[in-house]
Parts: C-alpha cells; sequence; structure tokens
C-alpha cells in the first residue's frame, strides 16, 4: 500500500510548485484509516512511512529526483529518531515540514516535523546516504550535483554524536546478533 502511495504523491508533487533543495518544504496531509491505531490516533509505526512522502515531495519539486535518476543513484536511510509531543487523531489535518538540516562526508540529515496550526505534534531527524552502483556517494559528488546554499546549516553535536553512537559495523564487517 506505501508503495502506491508514494507513486500518489510522486504525481502530485510534479504538479506542485518547483523550489530549491535547500528550502523547507511543507505538504499538507489528514490521518486515514489505515493509519490509525486502536486509540483512534496515527499508530507511532507509521510516522516513518509518511515522512517518506515529505523527503519524496522535497527531491521532487527540487528536481533532485530527476537528477538522482540521471546519475543512477539512490538513496537509503541509515538512520532515524523521533520525539513525540501530541497524538495526530484520525482525520485531523496537519502539515509535514521537510527540510535538508546538514550535509557530513557521506549523509544527508533530514529534520521532519508534523505540525498543526504552527504547533510541532512530532519531530523527527532522518540521516540517509546516496548510492550509484560504485558504492556510496561522497559531499563532494552531493556538492557538485545540487551545489551548497548561501548558509549552509551547521550540524549540532549531538548529530555527529547520534549518528556515531547508533551506526551498526559496516555492510563489510559481520554484524551478529547476540543478546550476550
Amino acid at each position: 500500500m506505501h508503495f502506491f502511495r508514494m507513486i500518489l504523491h510522486l504525481l502530485r508533487s510534479r504538479r506542485r510548485s518547483a523550489r530549491e533543495i535547500w528550502d523547507t518544504y511543507s505538504l499538507p496531509m489528514r490521518v486515514h484509516l489505515g493509519e490509525i491505531d486502536i486509540f483512534m490516533h496515527l499508530n507511532n509505526g507509521k510516522y516513518f512511512s509518511i515522512m517518506d512522502l515529505g523527503r519524496l515531495d522535497m527531491m521532487v519539486r527540487s528536481g533532485a529526483w530527476q537528477a538522482m535518476r540521471d546519475r543512477g543513484w539512490t538513496g537509503v536511510v541509515s538512520a532515524e529518531t523521533i520525539s513525540f509531543r501530541k497524538s495526530l487523531k484520525f482525520r485531523q489535518r496537519y502539515n509535514l515540514e521537510t527540510k535538508v538540516c546538514g550535509i557530513d562526508e557521506r549523509t544527508v540529515f533530514f529534520e521532519q516535523r508534523m505540525v498543526v496550526d504552527g504547533e510541532i505534534f512530532a519531530r523527527a531527524f532522518v540521516a540517509t546516504r546516496l548510492i550509484s552502483e560504485n558504492g556510496p556517494l561522497t559531499r563532494d559528488d552531493l556538492v557538485d550535483a545540487f551545489g551548497v546554499p548561501e548558509n549552509e546549516p551547521e550540524l549540532p553535536d549531538w548529530i555527529h554524536d547520534w549518528r556515531r553512537d547508533n551506526a551498526l559495523p559496516s555492510t563489510r564487517r559481520p554484524a551478529w546478533s547476540s543478546w550476550n
């Protein structure tokens, strides 16, 4: 189901106004029946799937989606964290806000918020990597393709710490599951 919703948003985003990749994006949304839990609010497991739609909207409207496709690049999420303030209830309208909050040597970081009438209900930080058939891309590859903003956002220290402390071993090394 999520795949079809992404295709729908891909088509809708193509009709929305073009923006710069470094802008803040806002996508009007509503809590649907398939997203709620038994308590009639947005299920915590749905937030990151919905946030995919905000990043897709950003990529399509900024031209990054086409640039990635032209180069044979794909994106993968490497880490994400979320904080909840208030519940989004069934049929409630909200805006999904998305912004690139920085880039390090190999990762693009997004901040995403679910906002109702200007008030943050949930906020997430998502670390993503872009990959080509030759392997992961570097910061230089990304800057060559998308440029650098006039005032490039500086990542807070806690994001570097979170990324380092939360990371699993490289895919080139084993990562055996052991609870000891």
